[in-house]
């Protein structure tokens, strides 16, 4: 979705989720043809035999599917992996030989492959899917018709075939790289036209006689202040499926004639529902989060997607029992988690976060102690501003008396505590779990390294930093993805270089750049992932007392900052525009937290302004004019929340000039971020995210 699933660059972590949940891709189809090159993940994978055609010879009830007591048998191997006990899941699948058993076992290496990031497994996990792909074709040529089921002859395998190409563009998506997003757009061209198919086929009334795990009514949609809200026939996100009643599963009172006629489903029935859902919905949703310079390839390929109708899917299959019903649930679970970390401003916070929330209590109460929940569990709680109970919660997740340890999984547990910590401060902490990934996996080493050389910078601890950055050069010529540099390994190349020359242009020796470094890189790299956002207070200040210090002074008036700081006699700590730049982005985003928005808006000009003199640092004039984008939606966001007795016209007039000047700020953000800036596909995302919540609140305005 990422994530997404955005970033990669290890906020791959985030956007590597949206690939898990299409996982359940893999899930299905997996005829035997994958063996693990590494003996410690050597999967016991059967010759596809012809248990297949014994299993469709047997005699079977005319009202029972097939397929019906392998899928259940299968399911049991799911509920080990969902519980974090891979070991028991792979025994599991391993116990049969129906494509049921083989899809399960390569369902285990996709997800190790996806959570970890290694190049090694991501191969296995692309030619597992290609078998994938090819067995589904042949299992579907093969199907015969069935009374028991009230769907077209093979509809099962069809949705498999699909699901494995939807997962092979996603894969190639990975990588984070225009090239990859090209491929995967070539593979959701591909699947565009089976899932129209299935979607048609499985669902031909539409997707609104289904329940979803809503929560809250539709109203929660709506303009935050009442007498701002304007009825309109179209509901967003689940509105329209949502009912206010106590149950987690809700269903539309039209639908009691309707849900009384639909036929009970066995597995397969089941699977076959919620797998289209399942694969519709992720389909549209990944197509709908590419970078806009990739979906201007659309119009080649000639299919559009919607983003509205793609949440709605995938909620409906989340409602389910199949295991795309668990998958559906993590996409949505990584998508809101996502929107609530990188989009900045959200049109209905407390409505995503009541919707995230139930979609995690329904999974985690059959899986308590499955990673992937636990790790969901504790990012809401980081984002409704509670970073304590969250850094508890994943603590507790990688606690010593588990019963069963995912190790992929786990990776996620400890980089979302990396950077949580990384958030508060808690500078030791941090690099310790920063240093701890590099023995998870091998995606960035790099890119940790770098990360945690910021904390020991911020700890004062320069010896320890500059041995940190010293092992980055050969960490980096490790690890490549197709021959290339990782996006985020590009840009820390660039910065030790402009550390070192700083550092030679003020005399000293050059091995020790770490002396020329004023700003943290940790806290650098924390803006790509939004770590300023969200803090608190008290930490925002402590950011703001330490950055205004440096020198020069800055020329901006702040509360925060005191006017009559002493001008050193030593060189200036920041001698580039690189560097003011850098500050003046820092401090305009920490004065926005703390709602100081005069103060925040000057920054963040000021940050913009130096774009045609920096050196390296070409990403911050577009995340500048992003963050100015926020700040006026945040701003006026904080005004209505103040003054609940301003007229509403007033107010719906003041949000309509917001909203089309964040609009403008945005298309200029886009502007300045072509392919050549650092990181830009993350920026590309993050617009297209805001895009979506300016959309959500013209609409609950009913300002068109």
């Amino acid at each position: 979705m990422a994530k997404h699933w955005g970033g990669r660059d290890t906020y791959k972590q985030e956007g590597r989720l949206f690939s898990l949940g299409k996982l359940l891709a893999n899930r299905q189809s997996r005829s035997g043809i994958y063996t693990a090159s590494s003996a410690s993940r050597t999967l016991a994978i059967p010759t596809f035999s012809t248990s297949y055609r014994q299993i469709m010879a047997t005699e079977l009830p005319s009202s029972q599917n097939p397929n019906d007591a392998a899928l259940k048998a299968a399911m049991k191997g799911f509920d080990h992996l969902f519980s974090n006990d891979i070991v028991g899941a792979r025994k599991e699948f391993a116990a049969d030989h129906t494509p049921f058993h083989w899809m399960g076992l390569g369902a285990c290496a996709f997800l190790q492959a996806a959570l970890g990031m290694e190049a090694s497994l991501m191969a296995e996990a692309t030619h597992c899917l290609t078998k994938a792909e090819a067995e589904s074709k042949a299992l579907l040529r093969s199907a015969r018709s069935s009374s028991s089921s009230r769907f077209p002859q093979g509809t099962e395998w069809e949705i498999l075939n699909a699901d494995a190409v939807v997962l092979l563009g996603l894969t190639h998506a990975l990588s984070e790289s225009y090239m990859g997003y090209l491929q995967c757009l070539y593979s959701l061209n591909s699947a565009h036209g089976k899932f129209t198919k299935l979607y048609k086929t499985v669902f031909p009334t539409g997707l609104d006689h289904y329940s979803t795990p809503a929560t809250t009514p539709a109203i929660s949609r709506n303009a935050s202040n009442p007498n701002l809200a304007v009825s309109t026939q179209r509901s967003s996100f689940f509105g329209r499926w949502a009912r206010p009643t106590g149950s987690l599963l809700s269903v539309p009172s039209s639908l009691s004639a309707a849900g009384a006629s639909l036929p009970l489903d066995g597995p397969v029935e089941e699977l076959i529902v919620s797998g289209t859902a399942f694969g519709y919905g992720l389909f549209n949703l990944v197509f709908s989060l590419l970078p806009k310079k990739i979906q201007s390839v659309v119009g080649f390929f000639g299919f559009k997607h919607d983003r509205k109708l793609a949440l709605q899917a995938l909620a409906v299959a989340a409602a389910k029992s199949d295991v795309h019903s668990v998958f559906a649930g993590l996409v949505l679970m990584t998508y809101h988690g996502v929107v609530l970390l990188m989009s900045g401003y959200q049109a209905d916070e407390a409505h995503i976060v009541k919707q995230y929330r139930a979609i995690v209590d329904k999974i985690e109460s059959k899986y308590p102690t499955g990673a992937l929940w636990i790790l969901n569990r504790a990012k809401i709680l980081r984002m409704t501003h509670d970073p304590q109970a969250a850094i508890h919660v994943l603590q507790e997740g990688l606690g010593p008396d588990r019963e069963f340890s995912f190790v992929q999984a786990d990776t996620l547990l400890v980089f979302e505590l990396a950077w949580t910590l990384l958030s508060q401060r808690r500078y030791q902490e941090a690099a310790d779990m920063f240093i701890k990934l590099t023995e998870l996996n091998s995606w960035s080493q790099a890119t940790y390294y770098f990360i945690a050389a910021g904390c020991y910078v911020s700890l004062g601890n320069r010896v320890k930093a500059q041995s940190l950055f010293d092992a980055i050069p050969d960490l980096v010529n490790q690890r490549k993805i197709n021959g290339k540099d990782l996006p985020t390994e590009v840009l820390i190349k660039k910065k030790l270089e402009f550390y070192k020359a700083k550092q030679a242009r003020r005399g000293g020796p050059v091995e020790s750049f770490v002396d020329a470094i004023a700003i943290s890189p940790a806290e650098e790299l924390g803006i790509f992932w939004n770590n300023h956002a969200r803090i608190e207070n008290d930490i925002a200040h402590a950011h703001i007392l330490e950055w205004a210090s440096l020198s020069p002074p800055v020329s901006i008036d702040s509360p925060h900052i005191q006017t009559n700081v002493e001008v050193k006699d030593t060189a200036v700590d920041l001698d580039t525009p690189d560097e003011l730049a850098l500050r003046s982005l820092l401090l305009g985003v920490t004065h926005r937290t703390v709602q100081e928005f005069k103060s925040a808006r000057e920054f963040l000009v000021d940050a913009h302004g130096r774009r045609n003199e920096m050196i390296i640092s070409t990403w911050i004039p577009g995340v500048a004019m992003f963050e100015l984008a926020v700040l006026d939606l945040k701003e006026l966001e904080a005004r209505e929340k103040i003054d609940t007795e301003e007229d509403p016209a007033v107010l719906r007039s003041a949000w309509s000039t917001a909203l089309d000047s964040a609009i403008v700020k945005l298309d200029q953000a886009y502007a300045l971020a072509p392919t050549n800036v650092d990181l830009s596909s993350r920026l590309d995302t993050r617009i297209a995210m805001l895009r979506d919540e300016i959309g959500l609140k013209r609409e609950k305005l009913g300002l068109h």
